[in-house]
């Protein structure tokens, strides 16, 4: 049987198996020990998600709303811990090329598309396919031009599931029997590890951050979009959190080119970019520890991916409220440099730069399956 025929022969008996309606919120909720994971349909998010403080408090790590129906209305669309596709992050000058055929796709970002346009995955309704006690699967049939320029009908499903070392799993799976198309996910996750709790700042840049395998990265241009050339840190540096753990994630707050590290002619302040996994000892390498000694946390990241993406929400306004479950007060905000966003994922615009070989890793078609997978565990520093 054919890969596409496979593909809907499950969606149908997925329709004919009965799943757990969500709780009266509209959220679906796992859990094991020590954590507590929240979910929505819309854009196969993450809402809420509760580990445990040095307190012995539980305590809400990444952001969102508390009125699940405000993910779809809100216009500015952070991509609050959601499924972005089908292809994450940047694709230069809106235009990729595959097997001699130019697609244009939608120019959202300045000169480029950013995460397939504002039809892409973060925006669609995924259908609930099973739920547990610790773990819940999401899928989506994104059909060919959905999002401009995104062509072939991808199917694609994501399992969240909860552990009791207050481990949090996501694995994706996709596939596009028809033709070639470009193929590139993440959890596009926003943690502020406070919870907003810390009555001396709401600011991300007392958090720690250590990327020991991620020496280089890739330099980008004012837009965000990588230039082809990748650049090594020198210890001590703005981008350097590989040389010693326990770097402030603004240890370089101060630095000349701070502001603007990120781009936007100088608007931008602190990070949006990607920094290169590399020679990792074993796949169960931590790849990334972010931790604040304010809450005691400590977040761990492995993962099979090959880098991963930075962004310390520069561009958030001061618009958006916190969740009931986070904060101070009840009018509290999320302000600029706030929160971070921590997005495992391949090359941002890789399927426009032959010289970095990740055309294999990008591009899927009939008979292939694109696979990602990540875990964060939480503890205590």
């Amino acid at each position: 049987m054919k890969l596409s025929a496979l593909f809907f022969a499950a969606v149908a008996e997925a329709a004919a198996i009965a799943v757990p309606e969500p709780g009266a919120d509209g959220r679906y909720t796992i859990s094991a020990e020590g954590i507590k994971a929240q979910f929505i349909p819309y854009g196969a998010t993450l809402t809420n998600l509760f580990v445990k403080d040095k307190n012995g408090k539980d305590i809400d790590v990444v952001l969102g709303y508390d009125d699940v129906d405000y993910y779809p209305k809100d216009p500015g669309h952070p991509v609050y811990n959601a499924i972005p596709g089908r292809y994450a992050n940047r694709i230069g000058n809106g235009q990729y090329t595959i097997d001699g055929v130019t697609y244009q796709t939608q120019k959202n970002d300045g000169p480029n598309t950013l995460h397939s346009g504002t039809n892409n995955w973060s925006f669609r309704f995924w259908n609930v396919t099973a739920v547990t006690a610790d773990s819940i699967t999401f899928s989506l049939l994104d059909r060919s031009n959905s999002s401009q320029g995104m062509v072939g009908d991808v199917s694609a499903s994501v399992t969240y599931s909860v552990r009791a070392n207050a481990t949090w799993h996501i694995s994706m799976t996709a596939a596009s029997p028809q033709q070639k198309t470009p193929l590139m996910l993440t959890q596009h996750t926003y943690f502020n590890l406070d919870a907003y709790r810390d009555p001396a700042t709401s600011l991300i840049w007392d958090h720690t951050l250590h990327l020991p395998y991620s020496a280089r990265y890739l330099e980008a241009d004012q837009n965000a979009l990588p230039t082809g050339k990748i650049l090594t840190a020198a210890p001590g540096s703005i981008n350097d959190f590989a040389s010693k753990p326990g770097l402030l994630f603004g240890h370089s707050r101060n630095a000349t080119g701070f502001q603007g590290n990120c781009g936007a002619n100088g608007a931008c302040e602190g990070y949006n970019g990607y920094w290169l996994i590399e020679d990792k000892p074993s796949n169960d390498a931590v790849v990334v520890t972010l931790a604040s000694e304010f809450s005691g946390v400590k977040a761990e990241l492995r993962t099979d991916q090959p880098g991963v993406v930075l962004y310390s929400c520069s561009w958030m306004d001061g618009s958006a409220g916190l969740k009931s479950t986070q904060g101070l007060k009840s009018d509290q905000k999320v302000v600029k440099s706030s929160c971070v966003a921590i997005e495992a994922q391949d090359y941002p615009d890789g399927i426009n730069r032959p010289e970095w070989n990740r055309t294999s890793y990008q591009i899927f078609g009939p008979g292939q399956t694109y696979n990602w997978e990540s875990s964060w565990t939480f503890g205590l520093l």
